[in-house]
């Protein structure tokens, strides 16, 4: 059986990354997965345990608090149940992953914006993901405060209130953003960033064209 595609991806709340992987996943349904299942998952989440942990880390109950140190290993928990239940066996079925965050998030979210030791971010990554890795990662970029903005209406037009992350300062989205924008540019054999201020169409037909190139035919 040849090898499954992992696909990921990230950005900042409010950027639309969701919509691009919905998108991504009707199309590649409407191609019948060029032969190979598609598996959608997201982060933190995807399995029983990774449903609690999300509920966890978003919605603590009132005079809780999380710190950083417990919120990294609360992430990785959940991913390392992720990649062992449901990525690494999905892929060596041969299926096509798609992802709605991934070991990036830890690295920018708790690593650049929670200013945790890098090298400790990065070993509990590894321990979690062991050696698993996108083969693409999108990177919807938009700047914090228009990523906000955007986050801020969704929450409304659901009738919601915004999570403990949306609820940080914009400085700290501001380091979001430059985080992820220096992870891509050191990871540029599996990062795509797309201008998330583009047309939602144009952002789709974007990700199609640079997918289809980055995995050599395998999709038509």
């Amino acid at each position: 059986m040849t090898p499954g595609v992992f696909i990921t991806f990230e950005g900042s709340e409010g950027c639309g990354k969701t919509t691009q992987l919905e998108r991504l996943a009707r199309r590649l349904a409407a191609i019948g997965g060029a032969g190979r299942p598609v598996l959608r998952l997201r982060e933190p989440g995807g399995t029983p345990l990774g449903e609690e942990v999300r509920r966890l880390l978003k919605h603590t109950a009132p005079g809780w608090s999380v710190v950083p140190e417990a919120e990294l290993l609360l992430f990785a928990a959940s991913r390392a149940q992720l990649v062992r239940e449901a990525v690494a066996p999905a892929l060596a079925a041969g299926q096509v992953v798609l992802c709605d965050r991934f070991l990036d998030s830890t690295t920018v979210y708790q690593g650049v914006a929670r200013r945790l030791e890098p090298v400790s971010v990065a070993a509990i990554n590894a321990f979690a993901a062991g050696p698993l890795r996108p083969d693409v990662t999108f990177l919807l970029d938009l700047p914090a405060e228009l990523a906000m903005a955007r986050a801020r209406r969704r929450d409304q037009s659901a009738g919601g209130t915004p999570d403990r992350m949306e609820q940080e300062p914009m400085a700290f989205y501001e380091q979001v953003r430059a985080g992820y924008l220096r992870l891509a540019e050191t990871c540029a054999e599996r990062f795509v960033t797309v201008d998330a201020r583009l047309p939602i169409d144009d952002i789709e037909a974007l990700i199609w064209t640079q997918l289809t190139a980055r995995c050599h035919g395998l999709f038509p």
